[in-house]
């Protein structure tokens, strides 16, 4: 079973990642994680949101081929990338359908007022979930670049609220 967990900055993801991971003994696949790790301490000043894309786009040729070693040994495959764009959860759920994989979509559905506290408070408390603080900047720029779930993808849903 491939999750994807769908939710704008500081809907609490990677959270809802771990607790799925306990009760389904799946692994997680965080890209705040892969970028922290592999591509910040190699990011200049000048580059931008393209030269994060690239990045990703190369992690995710991984992720996906880890996918189905995963689902051939039926482990389960949580993945908290954003997934902010529909065409960006279009590319998981072809990719499900082409190779026969479940797939299940958990939307959480959570108020900006709510999410912003929650990065403002994780900036400062810097837990278990912190990988790289989020700026207010950083977050109006989510806001605008988020796409919310329409009808036809929240179909069979998780949704959480």
């Amino acid at each position: 079973m491939i999750h994807l967990i769908i939710g704008n900055t500081g809907s609490g993801k990677t959270t809802y990642s771990n607790k799925l991971k306990k009760e389904n003994k799946g692994v997680i696949f965080s890209i705040d994680k892969w970028n922290k790790t592999l591509f910040f301490p190699d990011k200049k000043e000048n580059d931008g949101l393209e030269w994060f894309l690239e990045r990703i786009e190369r992690s995710e040729s991984i992720i996906l081929e880890l996918i189905s070693q995963l689902e051939n040994s039926n482990t389960h495959s949580i993945l908290d990338l954003g997934l902010s764009k529909l065409k960006h959860r279009q590319k998981f759920r072809e990719f499900s359908q082409n190779n026969g994989f479940e797939i299940k979509l958990h939307f959480l559905d959570i108020t900006k007022q709510t999410r912003l506290e929650r990065v403002m408070s994780r900036n400062l408390e810097k837990g278990e979930t912190f990988e790289f603080e989020v700026t207010k900047e950083n977050f109006d720029f989510m806001e605008n670049w988020f796409e919310t779930p329409n009808k036809e993808e929240l179909k069979n849903a998780v949704i959480v609220k």
